[in-house]
């Protein structure tokens, strides 16, 4: 009896050890799918933050190009009336009277001019500049020898940029 009781204990123990065993394996698989989620979970979190991060960044440079570019369309609206004021000038004036209202008109015109040099508007150097198509627009083609190949030789329509954006090229002739 002494024997079966002992041989009793040693399978109880057996069992035992094997109900321990699984648990451990059932922890094991449980503890591994743990892992894997918590490391999917981790790896998403990072994405958003990533994602988040491009998202700022991205809502930062478009609020910085707001504010640089902000008086673009005003600044569009603007440079006919800069045209007109151009070619109001070129008029010659007889008599004192004509010439005081072109001399008052010329003054209207380069403060117009200095208050859109504030905001950042610049003419596009054209006469005598090397053609570039980026803030050019050839309109004729002509030959002339005191000009080298590709060289601007008159300028039809003045150009303007908006800091380093061009608002409108310059038209111009250019010496084959």
């Amino acid at each position: 009896m002494e024997e079966n009781k002992q041989e009793q204990e040693v399978i109880d123990a057996q069992e035992e050890q094997d109900v321990v065993e699984e648990a451990n394996e059932e922890n094991n698989e449980e503890l591994e799918t743990l892992r894997q989620e918590k490391e999917e979970i981790n790896n998403r979190l990072l994405r958003l933050q990533a994602d988040y991060d491009n998202f700022r960044r991205r809502t930062q440079k478009e609020k910085e190009a707001d504010r640089k570019y902000r008086s673009q369309s005003l600044v569009e609206e603007l440079i006919p009336v800069l045209d007109n004021f151009d070619r109001a000038l070129q008029v010659e004036v007889d008599g004192d009277s004509f010439k005081n209202f072109a001399d008052g008109m010329d003054m209207v015109y380069q403060q117009f001019k200095s208050a859109l040099e504030k905001e950042g508007v610049e003419e596009i150097p054209a006469v005598g500049e090397e053609f570039d198509p980026h803030l050019h627009q050839a309109i004729m083609q002509v030959e002339d020898e005191n000009y080298e190949s590709n060289i601007v030789v008159e300028e039809l329509q003045k150009g303007y940029r908006l800091k380093d954006r061009v608002i409108r090229p310059s038209m111009v002739k250019v010496n084959q």
